[in-house]
């Protein structure tokens, strides 16, 4: 392990990857560029970070993405990235600048207001969990009630909605969520890749929503860094959004030098 928790053989990755003609620098935001907490809402940005990657969009020959579970209006509105340093993708991958993949239909608009009113009587019974809601799916968070009643919640809501015909289950930390269409984090990164032309691709992320991800990545020179505990199919670990931001400038810096 190196210095500020970046481990050296993730630097030495770095090293070589940074050297390929274009260069995708991609990472998740919360739990990765901003901590995880109690209230979605106040997921402030590591202002370090936030920098970092915004730079890395403005290196010759680089590309810089922010992947979220979030609606693009909330990540553009708490990440500050509100200029074109920065690709910003919502809804794990669904939701880009030019509006969604796929089109959202009228019955699959419908279909959301069946999940979101599945969800509010769920909360109302639940102590502690909330409903976030967002264009094209809706969140059921039990991060801030007791442990058996969280389990409770989630558990109505796997043998409920996330059942129904048409629903597309996203499971994270303390969360489920239930959209209209598909979504993927790894198919968002191969629409950047193929738009950009990137030779190799970083991607952070934190979360179980994240592993697609980085299952996609599996080019030679592409870099998965996972932030935090839990099984993987990343190909290098850090600790937290301390060593998130470590890690970015070693990147700029490495970038910068090899171009």
């Amino acid at each position: 392990m190196s210095e500020k928790g970046v481990p050296d053989a993730l630097r030495a990755a770095v090293a070589r990857t940074v050297t390929v003609s274009r260069l995708l620098v991609s990472s998740d935001y919360d739990g990765c560029l901003a901590p995880i907490v109690s209230r979605p809402q106040d997921a402030k940005p590591n202002e370090t970070s936030i920098a970092a990657i915004r730079e890395a969009g403005t290196l010759r020959d680089t590309e810089a993405a922010v992947i979220s579970g979030r609606s693009l209006h909330d990540l553009r509105s708490l990440s500050g990235l509100d200029d074109d340093s920065v690709t910003l993708v919502g809804s794990h991958g669904s939701e880009f600048n030019n509006g969604f993949r796929e089109k959202v239909t009228d019955d699959e608009r419908a279909l959301l207001d069946r999940i979101v009113a599945a969800f509010e009587a769920i909360a109302a019974s639940h102590p502690g969990a909330t409903v976030e809601v967002k264009p094209i799916s809706a969140a059921l968070h039990v991060r801030n009630a007791e442990p058996d009643v969280a389990e409770d919640a989630l558990d109505q809501a796997r043998s409920g909605p996330a059942t129904w015909p048409g629903v597309q289950v996203t499971e994270g930390k303390k969360v489920i969520e239930l959209a209209v269409i598909e979504t993927s984090k790894g198919h968002a990164l191969g629409q950047l890749e193929t738009e950009f032309g990137s030779d190799a691709t970083i991607y952070i992320g934190d979360d179980v929503t994240d592993e697609k991800a980085f299952r996609h990545l599996t080019g030679s020179n592409d870099v998965s860094v996972k932030v935090g505990d839990g099984d993987t199919a990343a190909n290098y670990r850090i600790a937290d959004t301390d060593d998130v931001a470590t890690f970015l400038e070693f990147v700029v810096e490495s970038r910068r030098k090899a171009l």
